[in-house]
This record gives structure tokens, sequence and C-alpha cells, in this order.
């Protein structure tokens, strides 16, 4: 079973049951690729919000939560590939 980049309702995990290469595992790659590119984009923002010293309060708190969802998917991602790698190295 695969850890799908996406929660469901109440946020509750998706999974898909597949060989990894049908149609919704590609959409599920996709997904992954997004949202790891803006993970990257919002690591290159903080660093230049960091830094400048006239950052605001409400600035510093919308990058928090900005990095907080970020971080979810990210830690969604790792999960999933990390669970896909086990799969394979007992197969």
């Amino acid at each position: 079973m695969r850890l799908l980049p996406w929660a469901g309702e109440e946020g509750k995990p998706c999974y898909l049951v597949t060989d990894g290469s049908g149609p919704l595992s590609r959409v599920a790659d996709g997904v992954e690729r997004v949202q790891l590119g803006m993970a990257g984009d919002l690591l290159e923002h903080a660093a230049d919000l960091l830094a400048d010293r006239r950052a605001t309060a409400e600035q510093l708190r919308y990058l928090l939560g900005c990095m907080c969802e970020a971080l979810t998917d990210v830690r969604r991602i790792a999960e999933s590939r990390g669970a896909r790698a086990g799969t394979a190295e007992r197969q």
C-alpha cells in the first residue's frame, strides 16, 4: 500500500493499493514533485525573510504557518517513500 501525498476527510491518510505503475501512482508522483518544489521555494523565501530585520511579526507568523503545511507534506512524502523502500527491500 502506498501512502498518498494528500489527506482525506478530516485529515486522515489516504492509501492506494498499487504496484506503482498505474495512473493514480503517476498523479501521486506529480503531486509529490510539486509539494517538494514548493517546500524548496518556501525555504528560499524563509531565508530571505529571516535575514530582513524589518520583517513583521505577522509576516513571520504567516511564514511559520506555510512552513508547517510544507513540513507536513514533506513528512508524508518521506513516510510514503520509506515504506515503499522497505517493501522493495523485503521483496
